[in-house]
Formats: C-alpha cells, sequence, structure tokens
C-alpha cells in the first residue's frame, strides 16, 4: 500500500473509534506502517493511547512523531527486533552470512518470528539478502545504522 492509502485506512479508522487525526499525523504514522494496513491499525492505535494518556483528543503530526519516536519505530518503521536483527548481523557476525537459528538464538527470538514477520521486510526494503549461506546486511543497513562498513562510516 502505498502512503497516501495507508493514511486513508487510518483516518478511517481514527472516525470508527471516534478520536481525531489530522492529515498529517495519519500521514507520519502512514510512513512507518511497512506498508501494510494491519500495521498502521495498531500503530494508530497505540499513538491513540499516548494522545489519551497525556489528555490529548486530537493526533496531529507533532504528538504522532512523539509517539512513534517514544514506540521506538524509525523512520523506516523498524522497531526494536529489526534493529537488534541487523546489529547481530553486523556486529556480532561481521555482516554475515549467518544463519537465521545462530541470529535467532543471539537475540532471544523465535526463528519463525523472524522468518515471518521480520524478514520479508527487511528484505523487500533491501537491508538485508539470503543466500545460500545464509543473511547478509547490505550496505543500505549499514547505512541507516550509520555503522562503519569497510572504511566508510555512514
Amino acid at each position: 500500500y502505498t502512503t497516501e492509502e495507508l493514511a486513508k485506512v487510518i483516518e478511517r479508522t481514527a472516525n470508527i473509534l471516534n478520536i481525531e487525526i489530522t492529515k498529517e499525523g495519519a500521514v507520519a504514522i502512514a510512513r512507518r506502517s511497512r506498508g501494510t494496513p494491519r500495521i498502521a491499525n495498531r500503530i494508530y492505535k497505540r499513538v491513540r493511547d499516548f494522545a489519551s494518556f497525556e489528555g490529548l483528543e486530537k493526533i496531529d503530526a507533532t504528538l504522532a512523531l512523539r509517539a512513534l519516536d517514544a514506540l521506538k519505530i524509525d523512520n523506516l518503521g523498524l522497531d526494536d527486533v529489526d534493529i537488534k536483527y541487523l546489529r547481530a548481523i553486523i556486529e556480532r557476525f561481521h555482516g554475515g552470512p549467518v544463519g537465521l537459528e545462530t541470529i535467532a538464538s543471539s537475540i532471544g527470538e523465535e526463528i519463525t518470528n523472524l522468518e515471518d514477520v521480520y524478514e520479508p521486510y527487511l528484505l523487500m526494503i533491501g537491508l538485508i539478502n539470503r543466500t545460500p549461506r545464509g543473511r547478509v546486511a547490505t550496505t543500505k543497513a549499514y547505512e541507516h545504522l550509520k555503522i562503519t562498513h569497510q572504511g566508510t562510516l555512514f
């Protein structure tokens, strides 16, 4: 789904749940939703809870971004598990190749969870590659995490 389509999904959800959201707020959430309506709605509900906790009745872009930062969802839609996954490949296993079982045990996650939930998105946006020998972090992953790769600091 495009950002605009996801923003409409979020706006519709906000209307159903009777919590107002600005177009900019919906777009901020949509950009970090991995192109998936289910994730967009889940994040929206977390942002709504954040707004409720602060006693606010309207979600704007500023609040949405503050909540997303508090939830540790970065500008690509990566969360803590995604970051741990990428850092494990890069820092513990020198960029790979490394097997999925090894990654899973090193970060304390279930193999099926990594394979079914996290890897498809990381592959789609080009942060990892699957090879016959295991998973490999791409240059784009190093750049995103601002980690030195082969003598270049990103």
